[in-house]
């Protein structure tokens, strides 16, 4: 398809006046980093389990989310690998559970006992230094200053408090009592691309103004030791992962000291009826329990491609075109990834940011997509750098508690050298 199938009002080397832009990145990290292949090991002894079957059902699982090449391999060789069939799953991950914790608070490892709140006391602390650490390298990114932000939008599914997280950030940070704020609690692996649409309206209507969007996101709520009675859990503790993620958002950027990242054209939000028990979390007196549905990955599969036709019919896309787009998916697991890749038939390369970021930071819940949308950016530089183009249009996905999908049809300013 040519150019000439796309919106006609837009200016290819241009922006779009109004339209919502990305205009920085930031992210933070607890100081735990977590090696895939020492987890099992670790995570039984902390936890005073000896149960030889689940160790053994958790090291299959970690085997699983291995891959068994190094993380760190250039842009040319993952791709090759990918090619081959190797699997990108986790390597690395980030947590704020350590054995200082542990020995603090050791009742997080005995089951039937009440911990939601010392879990809360851990969690509502490390999301909010988390958020303000991410929020603070998002803004020295932007090249803007503290006074110019006008709205805060604050996601976590780790923390439960009156007042919320975004009050303590924005006390944190040192943000104007009268940013105006608003919070997405338990929005899940979903909350980063549904706070980004949030940033992406206010922006949109409220001109001049500046959109700060952090999360922040901890596994202790929901840590609990082995057990054969939720051997679903142990999917949990292979593949989730710990972190904090921050973006400004704003229209018009001020080209002098912004240089804008991805245009937001398009948001849609949409929910599958009756699935609502797929991704299924309540919050109890032992904490947040998850049950994630062995059929997650096929329910996703088979309404993502209508869901992206959709987006992509907004600027003129026929069906099937999949491969002439960018793909920043947020990286819900290894399988989520491959049945979306073989439905679409995306080449191998597209989906590498979001394998990437599974592999680097594991499943970081609703930061995991500002870490795609980063390789995203660090793969195109290499990619123009070597004389190729950089596709303008594409999509940012996410999946979570519903089934509800969050896409954002965005182009890639990147690409266009926008400056």
């Amino acid at each position: 398809m040519g150019e000439e199938g796309i919106w006609k009002d837009v200016t290819k080397q241009g922006i779009n006046p109004g339209k919502a832009t990305i205009l920085a990145l930031g992210k933070a990290f607890p100081p735990q980093l977590v090696m895939q292949e020492f987890l099992v090991d670790g995570y039984f002894r902390n936890t005073n389990c000896d149960n030889p079957e689940l160790k053994q059902k958790l090291t299959r699982l970690c085997d699983l989310f291995t891959l068994h090449f190094h993380h760190l391999l250039p842009f040319k060789q993952l791709i090759l690998a990918l090619k081959v069939g190797k699997t990108t799953t986790v390597k690395t991950r980030y947590v704020v559970m350590s054995e200082e914790i542990l020995m603090k608070y050791p009742e997080l490892v005995s089951e039937g006992i009440p911990t939601v709140k010392q879990r809360l006391e851990i969690c509502n602390e490390a999301v909010t230094e988390m958020a303000i650490e991410a929020s603070q390298a998002c803004m020295k990114n932007w090249g803007g200053s503290l006074s110019d932000i006008t709205h805060l939008v604050y996601v976590s599914s780790s923390e439960a408090r009156l007042p919320g997280g975004d009050l303590y950030l924005a006390k944190g940070l040192g943000l104007s009592p009268d940013t105006q704020r608003i919070m997405l609690y338990f929005a899940g692996c979903s909350g980063g691309v549904a706070g980004l649409r949030v940033a992406k309206d206010i922006a949109e209507n409220n001109p001049g103004s500046r959109v700060l969007l952090a999360t922040s996101e901890t596994t202790i709520i929901g840590f609990k030791p082995p057990s054969a009675d939720r051997p679903y859990d142990l999917v949990g503790v292979a593949l989730f992962g710990d972190g904090a993620a921050a973006m400004i958002i704003g229209s018009d950027p001020i080209l002098e000291y912004e240089k804008p990242l991805f245009e937001l054209h398009t948001a849609v939000q949409e929910f599958l009826p009756h699935t609502e028990k797929k991704i299924d979390g309540r919050l109890t007196e032992e904490g947040i329990s998850f049950k994630l549905a062995r059929e997650l990955p096929q329910i996703i599969e088979d309404s993502v491609e209508g869901f992206c036709d959709k987006l992509m019919s907004v600027v003129g896309f026929q069906n099937k075109e999949y491969n002439k787009l960018f793909w920043a998916v947020h990286p819900g697991g290894p399988a989520i990834l491959n049945r979306i890749e073989k439905r679409l038939d995306l080449l191998p390369e597209k989906l590498s940011a979001s394998r990437r970021a599974l592999m680097d930071y594991g499943n970081a819940s609703s930061n995991t997509i500002v870490y795609v949308l980063e390789y995203m950016i660090e793969e195109g530089l290499k990619t123009r750098k070597d004389g190729r183009g950089d596709h303008e249009w594409g999509l940012i996905l996410a999946f979570g508690p519903g089934i509800t999908f969050e896409g954002i049809l965005a182009r890639n300013l990147c690409a266009l050298n926008v400056t």
